[in-house]
This record gives structure tokens, sequence and C-alpha cells, in this order.
């Protein structure tokens, strides 16, 4: 892999205290995540004042830790989505030793590289664990027919919101709590997000084992315990998204540098803060 300088913990930016929202961002007046849950979870101040007590208190737990937290605390109700990047693939690593029956999905948005989605049958065979692919309403070929064209060409928005967005929001109805694998020092969009929070977006718990961890630390895991990992990562792609919106970066470059390449997105909404 190509080195690139990234933050280490001294010179992280200081995580705010950010006080959660209880809006629901969706246009439908049916409960979503959470709140669809039985029994519900409702957002509040006391849900918020316990979320923030846990999240500091797993700052100095390691990612082993906040996983077996996390499973004793809303299991059955928790979930994990995952893109197959390194990070999620340390984080599978970890599911299958310590909570193996986690329900896992991936977006299946029609537009992965092939060596993306290869990754599934190597994550069954490797730890006997079947990753769920979860569709958007429309294939590929009725997406950009119903649009007069690829959607991504004319706005990454909206393709990102219609095909992993939407998805996602089916994808946690009823649950209590998800796991994402981002870093902070990956963008300045994940860098305030804390161990475990209140996602308004998706209303869920939103729980980041691997928050503190660096790209050093993710790669170094990957080695010691012999992690499958997408190939594109060893021809200059560090961050994997779909294909169209996706390229290979130079030396130098910040990690996320190839991902809509040329436009001032950064990110696809998932782990975004509006």
């Amino acid at each position: 892999m190509p080195e690139q300088k990234l933050a280490e913990p001294s010179d992280r930016p200081t995580l705010k205290v950010l006080r959660p929202e209880a809006s629901v961002a969706t246009t439908s007046s049916d409960p979503i995540g959470a709140l669809a849950a039985d029994p519900p979870l409702v957002p509040g101040d006391e849900l918020f004042g316990e979320l923030a007590a846990h999240s500091q208190r797993l700052e100095s737990a390691s990612p082993q830790e906040i996983l077996a937290w996390a499973v004793a605390q809303y299991a059955p109700r928790f979930t994990m989505a995952t893109a197959f990047g390194p990070e999620g693939m340390c984080l599978i690593h970890m599911f299958a030793e310590v909570a193996p029956q986690t329900p896992i999905f991936n977006l299946e948005t029609g537009y992965q590289f092939k060596e993306t989605l290869a990754l599934r049958e190597q994550v069954r065979e490797r730890y006997g664990i079947t990753i769920e692919y979860k569709y958007p309403e429309q294939t590929v070929e009725e997406y950009e027919a119903a649009n007069g064209g690829p959607v991504y060409k004319t706005d990454t928005n909206r393709c990102c919101f219609d095909r992993k967005i939407k998805v996602l929001h089916k994808a946690a109805h009823g649950m209590h709590a998800w796991s994402s694998a981002i870093r902070r020092d990956q963008s300045p969009d994940r860098a305030e997000h804390p161990i475990v929070g209140w996602d308004k977006k998706f209303q869920l718990v939103k729980i980041s084992p691997l928050a503190n961890w660096t790209k050093k630390e993710v790669w170094g895991f990957i080695a010691k315990n012999n992690i499958p990992y997408n190939p594109l990562h060893d021809q200059g792609y560090p961050s994997v998204g779909c294909w169209p919106c996706t390229r290979s970066i130079a030396l130098g470059e910040d990690e996320r540098a190839g991902r809509w390449s040329g436009s001032a997105k950064t990110e696809c909404g998932l782990h975004s803060s509006d």
C-alpha cells in the first residue's frame, strides 16, 4: 500500500460534543429505524445522555470490546453495513470472533467493482458468514432507462440517495443500532463522530468501533490476521466505492481523493452530518 501521512492520535482535532437532534431525515411519515422496532427506541434527552456517557467510557476501549458491548446492549436488533473496505473487513473479522450471528449487509447498488463483490464469497469461505445484499427498487438497467441515462453523470447526490440512502433506510427498519467502519481521520465529516451516538438520518444508535484507529493500524491488523481485502487497494485505490465515481489516486493525495473526483462531493451521505 502507498504510504500516506495520516493524523496520529495527538494530531487529531478535538472531538466536539454535539447535541443530537431527534428529527427524521425522510419525507415519509412512517416510523423508521429504531422507531419502527418492537419495542421502539425513542430518541430524547435521556437516551442522548446515556449514549454520550457510553461513548465517553468506550473512548479507550478496543474495537473488540466496543463490539462486545454493542452486541450485549442491542442484539438481536444490531446490524452492520459493509462496503468490504479494509476497515469493514477488520470488523467482519472481529464479528466472526465476538458475535458471528450478527446480521451484516452490503448495499448492492449495481455499480460496485467485481473485485468488491468477490469479497462476499471470500468472507463466506473464511468466516462462515453470509453478507446479505440489499438492493434498490430498480435494477441499473431499469433505473437508467427511467431517467434517460446514468444518473451518476448528472446528479451524483440523487444517485447515492436512490441507490444507497433509501436502501439503508429499509435495511435498518426495526433495528436499534448499526455499526459503521468509519475512522475519524478519514474526512472532516467523520472527524467528530463519537464512538456511540444517535444517527438522526436513520434514527438508530450508531456505533463506530474503529473511530480512533489510523490507516496504519487497520492495515497492520489485516496483515497480522491475514484478512482478505480488495485487490484494488494494491492498485492505487485506497477508498473504493461505485466504479463510475471512483478513480485511483496519485502518491500524496488524500485517501478519499479518488471518490467523486472533480467535484466538491466527498461522502455518499451514509456518514455525513447533513
